[in-house]
C-alpha cells in the first residue's frame, strides 16, 4: 500500500512541479520578449486575429516551458516513484503531451512549431527527465 501511495504522489507532485516550471518559463520568457505590440497573449481573440505578428524568438518561451515543464515533472516522477520509475516518468510525459495537443487546438501557431511541439516538449523529455534521475 505505501508504494502504491508513493507512486500517486510521484505523479501528482510531478504534473504539479512540471506545470510550475512550465508556467514560469512562459512568464518570465514573455517578459524578456514582449509579444508584438498590441497583442494581449491572455485573449484567444487576440492572438487568433495577431498570430502572423509573431516571429520566431516569440515561439521560444512556450517551446522552453513545455519541454522544461516536461523535464522536471518527469524527473520529479522518477525520482519519488517506489518503482517503475519509466513508466511514471512516461505518464507525466503523456500527460502534458494531451495538454500540448490541446493547446494546438485552441491556440492558433504554425503548423510547423505545433509538429516541434509536440514531438520534442514532450515524450523525449520525459525520457530524458526519466535518465536524468538516474532510477533503472
Amino acid at each position: 500500500m505505501k508504494s502504491i501511495l508513493r507512486n500517486i504522489l510521484a505523479v501528482f507532485v510531478g504534473g504539479l512541479l512540471g506545470m510550475a516550471v512550465n508556467i514560469g518559463i512562459i512568464i518570465l520568457g514573455s517578459k524578456l520578449i514582449p509579444p508584438p505590440e498590441g497583442i494581449n497573449p491572455m485573449d484567444g481573440e487576440s492572438l487568433k486575429n495577431n498570430i502572423h505578428l509573431f516571429q520566431l524568438k516569440h515561439y521560444l518561451s512556450p517551446f522552453l516551458g513545455h519541454a522544461g515543464g516536461t523535464l522536471t515533472g518527469a524527473f520529479v516522477a522518477a525520482k519519488v516513484s517506489e518503482n517503475h520509475h519509466l513508466i511514471f516518468a512516461m505518464v507525466i510525459g503523456v500527460f502534458f503531451l494531451v495538454g500540448g495537443i490541446a493547446a494546438t487546438q485552441m491556440i492558433p501557431a504554425p503548423l510547423w512549431y505545433n509538429v516541434v511541439d509536440l514531438v520534442f516538449c514532450y515524450i523525449p523529455m520525459a525520457w530524458l527527465g526519466w535518465k536524468f534521475s538516474g532510477k533503472s
